[in-house]
């Protein structure tokens, strides 16, 4: 007899399944895909010898998460690579800024910001667990650090007003570039948010890429769920929630677009118009790139760093988020570059390597990236196009094909607002129950949102354990842990 269902098997939808497995209940995991993994799946699209990340490369978060630290990634063989600059900005004219591993040699390059940027993140790298704790939390209970949680307020409401606080321009684009992770309008509590979070992890528990690639992740969570008991059930495409029987707990990995069309007229009409209203953000269009040799960067320190933000400068930044959050198509958006090999050497085969990059698109934009990304890379990179063996595109408006959670290609399920990052999807005293018994929500829609932490999940996966089961102490997760029942 199955105990529970998941639909989905996105980190969070894993992340569910391990914690329920963990806890001595049979789990199913249902997922439209041949293979699980969402956003987390890695597969060699031009050359047999050269691997590509189809969604998310880098993984800040896997490296810092309370799920992830329990789960211990390296124990069952993931290492996570950390850069020696975790990114980097490269400004017009040949200039560049990084962030470097340690707080102390960032400020050095920093100039007459050096000051600053210690006061601003070295407080948050002291207490960088109690930091990520919070952010990754339901955002219903308190803080179990308080100092902390003043720290990262305070710095949050201080940048939320223009991000101005520096005088130079390195230390100014270095911020915005990590507040635009955000997707959307600049500045706002949301942006300073994921600034503040993102910015300091680069100096603590870093910015890693898996060796391999994204899927080496899900591969470690999806072997530990079968080894617990757990079934995949791929190719399957769930339509409605009569599919799955009367399993007496099911957790779905789906936003909220998805779940009215899953649960229909199961769910009372109030809770309908709610989910209705749930507002997406900006679309994410991705390129991929197969290429003979490293990206030629102007600045070479720009070619030392694991991630890599083109945007120009702070006033750059900021024109061309709230453009892109306003619908208007430009011809220089803010754009994420990641050359894995940098900082994974078995990710290129010979000459040959990757390149991933997405652009920060309006919402449901139908372009296809490849030629606005590749002029991006080029105005900073002369020659880039030389190197190009082979590219793929995929629009805003297809990655909604791809992952129906990616509603208009919106890879943050979910507009980054302040509203929305306390209340996803709904406001509910506990955000991932539903009006309809045993069915619980796990996706990136609910706290604390994006992102591959697998918090999403595992947070829900213990409140269906606290409500359905009366278990109440998290089950062990550890590789050499038993699981509880």
């Amino acid at each position: 007899m199955t105990d529970a269902a998941i639909v989905g098997t996105g980190p969070n939808g894993l992340a569910a399944a391990v914690t329920l497995a963990r806890a001595g209940l049979k789990v199913a995991l249902f997922e439209k895909a041949d293979t699980p993994g969402g956003g987390l799946r890695s597969v060699p699209l031009f050359d047999s010898g050269v691997v590509h990340d189809i969604c998310s490369a880098v993984h800040p978060m896997a490296a810092a998460s309370a799920f992830f630290r329990r789960f211990d990634l390296q124990a069952r063989g993931v290492r996570l690579l950390q850069p020696d600059i975790p990114y980097a900005h490269p400004l017009p004219h040949g200039g560049a800024a990084a962030a470097w591993r340690s707080v102390t040699r960032t400020a050095a390059h920093l100039g007459a910001d050096a000051a600053r940027w210690t006061r601003l993140m070295g407080p948050l790298v002291a207490h960088s667990r109690s930091v990520v704790d919070l952010v990754l939390s339901d955002q219903r209970t308190l803080p179990r650090d308080p100092a902390a949680a003043v720290r990262f307020a305070t710095r949050v409401l201080g940048h939320a007003t223009g991000l101005t606080t520096f005088r130079t321009e390195e230390a100014k684009a270095l911020l915005t570039g990590v507040a635009a992770h955000a997707v959307g309008r600049l500045p706002s509590p949301a942006s300073a948010a994921v600034a503040m979070l993102l910015g300091h992890t680069a100096h603590s528990s870093g910015w890693p890429l898996p060796e391999g690639g994204s899927a080496r992740i899900a591969d470690a969570l999806a072997a530990d769920i079968t080894a617990h008991g757990g079934s995949f059930h791929t190719g399957w495409h769930v339509r409605d929630l009569s599919e799955l029987g009367d399993v007496p707990l099911v957790l779905l990995d789906v936003g909220p677009k998805e779940f009215l069309a899953l649960a229909g007229s199961r769910l009372p009409a109030r809770y309908r118009r709610a989910l209705a209203r749930f507002r997406h953000g900006p679309g994410a269009a991705k390129a991929d790139f197969l290429v003979d040799g490293p990206i030629p960067w102007a600045n070479p320190l720009v070619g030392r760093a694991g991630t890599v933000h083109l945007g120009g400068t702070h006033a750059d930044i900021v024109r061309q988020e709230n453009a892109t959050a306003a619908g208007r198509r430009i011809p220089d958006p803010f754009v994420l570059v990641v050359d894995p090999a940098v900082t994974d050497p078995t990710r290129a085969a010979g000459a040959k390597r990757p390149v991933w990059a997405y652009a920060h698109v309006p919402h449901g934009d139908t372009r296809d990236p490849v030629d606005l990304i590749r002029r991006r890379i080029e105005a900073y990179a002369p020659g880039f196009t030389d190197t190009v063996l082979a590219s793929r595109g995929m629009s805003a408006a297809a990655y909604e094909t791809y992952n129906p959670n990616y509603v208009g290609g919106d890879i943050a399920a979910g507009a980054m607002t302040l509203r929305q990052s306390l209340a996803r999807p709904t406001p509910r005293l506990d955000p991932y129950t539903t009006p309809l018994p045993g069915v619980y929500l796990c996706s990136a829609s609910t706290p604390p949102g994006p992102s591959v932490h697998g918090m999403c999940g595992h947070l829900a996966a213990l409140s269906a354990l606290r409500r359905h089961h009366g278990i109440t102490v998290p089950p062990s997760l550890g590789p050499k842990e038993k699981a509880l029942l």
